[in-house]
């Protein structure tokens, strides 16, 4: 496409040549003379000396760049829509496989790709243009909304909800039990696990993560959350609308998170934790029971960011501090002994 088509399509101001024919989207290290790439922070900038792609995507115009420049809103948005644009097939329609095993008793809409080695069980409801990859069980009583893509080899256990245009990778397990159990006589007896999961519309689950169902009610994941490889989210957990949560996060049973909130990597959450709305956990921190009020958080037990810096900072000169107090009790032991 030429810049000034680019241009055409995100509202866009050309400062240089319109006319440079983009054939291809890429970041400012890889980027060639007929690429378009972005500018994500003014940090980077210095990086732009050795950018030999055609035009950048900015926000405001810059004078040390040799090339086109299209000026707009939101750049990572703009170059996350052309990568879209320029390298993402279409998940193409091929109708239900003769090699998958489908109940007679299942509802499938239309435009439904199922692929060979599947298993639908009975009084399955999917939704139209939905594509479900190879290797994919899916439980009795379930419903699938349309729009969405099932990779290979995930698992759907029977009466799981889900809705519209939601995504999840391969490996990925849901409504699997919850883990629970009661002591007694020396055993640990199971609790049986009879509820569901809901999964609202817009979510994305990465590959491997495993999303539990509730011992009663429900495990629910709000609209438009991401969540990302390797999470574990246990029984009767109900996260809010449009949070993110990072790889290797685990929640405890009948936690909660309000909507816009943000787990980083490795983030530990205990049950019956209620997380505010609009907070940020920062990575490998650890969250106990009880409340958290919105802010941002780190540590283990969390307290807030800043207090943590402060605190790090501290923990990293203790050595030297044990030096010096150790030079100090010997002083004062020599000077009490002289007396």
């Amino acid at each position: 496409m030429k810049l000034s088509e680019i241009s055409k399509l995100f509202n866009g101001i050309i400062e240089g040549d319109s006319d440079i024919e983009i054939t291809g989207v890429k970041g400012l290290e890889d980027a060639q003379e007929n690429d378009i790439t972005y500018l994500a922070s003014s940090k980077y900038r210095h990086k732009l000396k050795d950018c030999k792609a055609g035009a950048i995507i900015v926000k405001e115009k810059i004078d040390d760049f040799s090339g086109s420049q299209l000026i707009v809103e939101n750049p990572p948005l703009v170059f996350a829509r052309l990568l879209q644009l320029f390298y993402v097939k279409p998940h193409p329609y091929r109708g239900i496989s003769k090699e998958a095993i489908v109940s007679p008793s299942s509802c499938i809409g239309e435009n439904v790709t199922i692929y060979p080695f599947c298993f639908v069980d009975e009084e399955v409801n999917i939704g139209d243009n939905t594509v479900i990859y190879p290797f994919t069980y899916i439980g009795r009583d379930t419903t699938i909304g349309a729009d969405c893509i099932i990779y290979p080899n995930v698992t759907i256990r029977e009466g799981t909800q889900i809705g519209n245009r939601v995504i999840i990778h391969s490996g990925s397990v849901i409504g699997a039990d919850g883990f629970g159990y009661i002591f007694h006589n020396g055993r640990h007896v199971k609790i049986p696990q009879v509820g569901k999961v809901v999964i609202e519309d817009d979510v994305e689950i990465g590959a491997c993560t495993a999303i539990d169902r509730a011992t009663t009610g429900k495990t629910v994941i709000g609209r438009g959350s991401k969540i990302d490889n390797l999470v574990q989210i246990a029984h009767n957990v109900r996260i809010g609308n449009d949070c993110i949560i990072v790889a290797q996060v685990g929640i405890a049973g009948s936690s909660s998170l309000g909507p816009g909130c943000i787990l980083a990597g490795q983030v530990g959450i205990a049950d019956h934790a209620e997380i505010e709305g609009g907070t940020i956990i920062t990575a490998q921190s650890g969250v106990m029971p009880g409340k958290t009020q919105r802010g941002i958080f780190s540590g283990t037990p969390i307290m807030p960011h800043r207090e943590w810096l402060k605190a790090n900072a501290i923990f990293q000169k203790l050595p030297e501090i044990y030096k010096k107090l150790k030079e100090l009790e010997e002083k004062i032991n020599k000077k009490e002994g002289k007396e």
